[in-house]
C-alpha cells in the first residue's frame, strides 16, 4: 500500500531510520511525504534522494504556523519551482482552522486574508508547474478552497484528513477531489459517516503521521504500516475484502499522484 499523507521530517531520526529500511517487508511500497515550509522541504528532499522510489517528495507551506514574510515566500515559491520536476505534489497548503479557532476562543482578532492570499499564491504555482495540491481544508474552510481551486482552474486536488458538512462534501465529489482517512476511521462516527458518502473511487489512505492517534493506537507510535488497518476499516463500511480494500486505496493513490509501480 501507499501512506497517502505522512510528515517524515517530523520523526526522531533513530526511528526513521529503522522505520523506513522496514517498510518493504510490511507491505508498504511508498510515502507521499509532505513539507510544512522551506526548511522541511529541504529535509523531505533529502530523505527522498535517501529513498528513492519510497519516498514520493511534496513541497509547501503549512497554514498552521505564522505567516512568512514575503521574502521567505518568494524564496520557498522559487525553491519549489526548481525542484518541481522531481516532486509528487505541492503541499501541505490550506488555511488555518485550527488555529483560527483557538485564537477566537481566546477572545482574539484573526484576519483571514493574508493566509487566503497566500493559499492563492500557492495554488497558481501549482496550476503553472501542472501538480496536484495536498491540502488542509476542513469544515467552512473547504467551501473557500474550493473556490480558489475553482478559479485555478486546478481539478487534481487531495483533501487530507477531511471534515466538512455536506453541501461541501457533495461539491468535493461533483468535482472530483480526492480525500484521505487516517486510522481514526476505526473509532470516529464521524468519519465513518463519510467512508460511507464519499465514492470509493475517490479516497485514499494515509497515516499523517507522526500525529498521534486513540482507540486501538493509543500509546503507539504512528506507523506507515497503519494504513493497512485504514483499508480494513474502510473496507468493511462497503462491503470489500481487506485485499480489495487495499488494492481499491492503493490503486486510487497511484492514480491521482500519477504513480508508477
Amino acid at each position: 500500500m501507499i501512506d497517502a499523507h505522512i510528515h517524515l521530517d517530523q520523526y526522531e531520526d533513530n526511528v526513521l531510520s529503522s522505520m523506513l529500511e522496514r517498510l518493504p517487508e510490511q507491505g508498504i511500497e511508498s510515502l507521499i511525504t509532505v513539507s510544512m515550509n522551506l526548511a522541511s522541504s529541504k529535509r523531505t528532499r533529502e530523505l527522498a534522494a535517501g529513498y528513492p522510489g519510497l519516498v514520493k517528495p511534496a513541497y509547501g507551506f503549512h497554514p498552521e504556523q505564522p505567516l512568512p514574510a514575503e521574502e521567505e515566500l518568494n524564496v520557498l515559491l522559487k525553491w519549489i519551482t526548481d525542484h518541481a520536476g522531481s516532486m509528487a505534489a505541492i503541499g501541505e497548503i490550506g488555511l488555518p482552522y485550527y488555529s483560527r479557532t483557538e485564537a477566537v476562543e481566546r477572545g482574539e482578532a484573526w484576519d483571514m486574508a493574508p493566509y487566503i492570499q497566500l493559499l492563492d499564491r500557492l495554488l497558481g504555482l501549482a496550476a503553472r508547474l501542472g501538480k496536484p495540491v495536498v491540502l488542509h481544508a476542513v469544515y467552512e474552510d473547504a467551501w473557500t478552497v474550493c473556490d480558489l481551486l475553482e478559479q485555478h482552474g486546478l481539478t487534481q486536488a487531495h483533501f487530507h484528513w477531511f471534515k466538512g458538512p455536506a453541501a461541501t462534501v457533495d461539491r468535493m465529489i461533483s468535482r472530483g477531489y480526492y480525500i484521505s482517512f487516517t486510522p481514526d476511521i476505526l473509532y470516529e462516527p464521524e468519519i465513518q459517516e463519510l467512508a460511507r458518502r464519499y465514492p470509493p473511487e475517490l479516497v485514499m489512505a494515509e497515516t499523517d503521521g507522526p500525529w498521534p492517534f486513540e482507540g486501538p493506537f493509543a500509546g503507539r507510535t504512528t506507523h506507515p504500516a497503519m494504513v493497512h488497518d485504514v483499508a480494513a476499516a474502510w473496507g468493511a463500511l462497503h462491503g470489500y475484502s481487506v485485499a480489495e480494500a487495499q488494492a481499491k486505496l492503493t490503486a486510487n493513490t497511484v492514480r491521482f499522484y500519477g504513480l508508477q509501480d
